[in-house]
């Protein structure tokens, strides 16, 4: 008799099936060095291969974790089950249509944000989902997780980028939704099942995504503030000023500055002098000739003016503008150089995202003293990610024990403000607890009738987002 290994070889192929235990480690370990288990790797080409590997795992009661660029930091693609199927989408890699009159494009889950983006910009459009990872992050895992990113004050989230999706579900049956269309009364909008459900209802393989005029034009700037709510006056100011043209608007505390310019090779403060609170600001437009660099300019010295800026620097070509963006992105992934950390992906209301800060930096100062704390983050779209240091001279273990401790500090301050423990890096397997401590009891129960009238084998990325239902 054959064994599921050798069926799924027959129908993928021998390159579409990695069992080796060396084979399978890059697969098994997320970017967070927490390692799983399966049972083997498949590795489908085709929406029609997806389905037979699905369908042959729930014939036999395998478990399916569906992966895309395994850069989410919830663990959400890392299987846990020595039986299960890991389902790499990787081979899925073909933008399949772009359709410039429509402003749209069909791509395969496994096509990798980046290569989406400059397909896009070959049709003379914007493909404008930009996240730090987007150099290995995969579409399918874009839309699996609701990927947020920094234009999502401009053009939304992921899930707003969506027109239609193609889906295998947890039968093996393939649902073909990729219409682009732009209205569609007829019932319910399905696509948003899948959307953010991280692989727990079904796996996308391909998706018509919305395209943007390509941008002619672009300022750029650091800004100097007293404080978050000088920022959100500055937000404010410069969205009348300019016509709604920000794409971007980040802000940094004193703290998330100094590491990126300390740990950066060849990075250089940006501003004359250091400030407590900055902000960097991009404006873009589809419009050439409108000379945004002096908009910016006009407005950011009325704001000087005002005393709402205390100093100000505009990039003044493309490669200045790209090494402003390096403090943010690549200065994100250096707080380990500082120690232990603790990172957090809350989400509050914009006009509460001052009290969120003050309040969270009152009571983790208060019950870690000494800890240093990086508020930073996407503050036009209320996402504030807070990065906690040990405090110099404590003791690694120790500061990382009191894990729980600042994560209630952070996550209780979010939802007690109206926001959300995680705002743009899901659940997974790491933020389960959270879910059910802090979303409603009638959403928790919605959310698992779902998953029991689509999944009832509970064979969909288990252990994952839900409990077992």
């Amino acid at each position: 008799m054959l064994t599921v290994r050798d069926r799924l070889i027959e129908r993928l192929g021998p390159s579409g099936v990695l069992s080796d235990p060396a084979d399978l480690t890059p697969y098994v370990t997320g970017p967070r060095r927490f390692t799983g288990a399966c049972g083997l790797v498949a590795r489908p080409a085709t929406v029609e291969e997806t389905a037979a590997v699905v369908a042959l795992a729930a014939e036999h009661g395998c478990p399916v974790v569906p992966q895309g660029g395994n850069t989410g930091l919830c663990d959400g693609a890392i299987p846990t089950d020595p039986r299960a199927i890991l389902l790499n989408l990787g081979r899925m890699n073909r933008i399949r249509a772009v359709d410039p009159l429509s402003y749209t494009m069909t791509a395969e889950a496994g096509v990798i944000l980046a290569h989406a983006q400059a397909a896009a910009a070959d049709a003379d459009l914007l493909f404008p989902l930009s996240l730090g990872a987007e150099g290995s992050c995969q579409i399918g895992g874009n839309l699996a997780t609701n990927a947020g990113g920094k234009s999502v004050l401009r053009y939304g989230s992921a899930r707003d980028l969506v027109l239609g999706l193609e889906v295998v579900l947890p039968d093996g049956r393939i649902w073909n939704g990729l219409r682009s269309l732009r209205k569609d009364n007829t019932g319910g909008d399905l696509k948003q099942l899948f959307l953010g459900s991280e692989g727990t209802l079904g796996i996308i393989t391909a998706a018509l995504l919305k395209l943007q005029p390509s941008v002619a034009d672009t300022a750029c700037a650091f800004a100097a503030v007293a404080d978050p709510l000088a920022a959100l006056k500055l937000l404010d100011r410069l969205r009348r000023r300019t016509g709604d043209a920000i794409s971007s608007f980040e802000l940094m505390n004193a703290y998330a500055l100094e590491v990126a310019v300390r740990h950066l090779p060849g990075a250089v403060h940006p501003l004359s002098e250091p400030a407590a609170w900055t902000v960097l600001v991009e404006l873009s437009s589809s419009r050439a000739g409108g000379d945004l660099n002096a908009l910016l300019t006009e407005a950011l010295a009325e704001a000087l003016e005002d005393g709402l800026v205390t100093d100000a620097t505009l990039a003044q070509n493309t490669a200045q503008t790209a090494a402003f963006w390096r403090l943010r992105d690549e200065g994100a992934t250096l707080y380990w150089k500082e120690g232990g950390l603790l990172l957090h992906d809350p989400s509050v209301p914009l006009a509460r995202v001052p009290d969120f800060i003050e309040r969270v930096e009152r009571e983790v100062g208060r019950a870690v003293p000494g800890a240093r704390i990086a508020s930073f983050g996407h503050i036009g779209d209320g996402n504030i990610h807070v990065c906690v240091s040990q405090p110099k001279g404590m003791d690694k273990r120790a500061f990382l024990a009191l894990r729980g401790l600042v994560q209630d500090l952070v996550y209780g301050a979010a939802v007690d403000l109206g926001g959300s423990f995680s705002a743009e890096h899901g659940i997974g397997r790491l933020k389960m607890d959270e879910l059910v401590r802090y979303r409603p009891p009638v959403e928790i129960a919605l959310m698992t009738t779902l998953k029991r009238a689509l999944d009832p084998a509970g064979l969909m990325n288990p252990g994952k987002v839900l409990a077992a239902p």
